[in-house]
């Protein structure tokens, strides 16, 4: 079942020669998966900046990228924890949201990202974006405490499941992005396959 959850892929780099000198830093061998976990998302969270929120000049997608560049959007962060986790043999999988852009809906939808890890048997969820004022995503064993709540009279939901891999139509405008705009003008909105796993 959690095999596709472990594996490296061309943005989850886990081999990469950066990857791994951070695993070298963050992890050591009294560590449980419980510790790496933490370990890695409070790293993710707090360490590496949501592009927006740094006005970054450099638009990242895979997680070595991300990790070099100590930026990303939230699909590029979930792209590192994931590296980070599953180089670990933690699996680790993605979980979208259909959020505003905007504090309301007057421009437009995106998907935003955040991951699925597997500890105590089963799959607690993770959103590593990053806290500013009014956005508080903390670790939990438990309820998940996301970056966001839905907003139904926003039409904010989840999509159900859990995803093996980064959505690919984001990973695609990522790699084609020069700037922010570029993300704000060309961000998906909506997802286009099933997940691997209903959990």
């Amino acid at each position: 079942m959690t095999q596709k959850f472990l594996l490296a892929t061309d943005m989850i780099d886990y081999h990469h020669i950066a990857i791994q000198n951070k695993i070298q830093q963050l992890f050591t061998a009294g560590m449980n998966d419980i510790d790496k976990s933490r370990a890695a998302y409070a790293f993710v969270r707090d360490q590496v900046s949501h592009s927006f929120d740094c006005n970054a000049q450099v638009i990242t997608a895979k997680a070595s990228d991300v990790l070099i560049h100590q930026t990303g959007i939230c699909h590029a962060k979930a792209n590192l924890l994931a590296a980070l986790l599953r180089s670990q043999v933690i699996p680790t999988g993605f979980c979208f949201q259909h959020l505003t852009l905007a504090d309301d809906d007057s421009l437009g939808y995106c998907v935003h990202a955040y991951n699925a890890v597997y500890l105590e048997n089963r799959w607690i969820r993770l959103d590593a974006r990053g806290n500013k004022p009014g956005v508080e995503a903390q670790f939990s064993l438990s309820e998940p405490i996301l970056a966001f709540a839905n907003r139904r009279e926003y039409d904010e939901y989840d999509w159900p499941g859990i995803y093996a891999n980064p959505h690919q139509a984001t990973m695609l405008m990522l790699e084609k992005a020069g700037c922010l705009q570029d993300i704000l003008d060309n961000i998906p909105d909506t997802l286009d396959k099933t997940p691997d796993l209903l959990a």
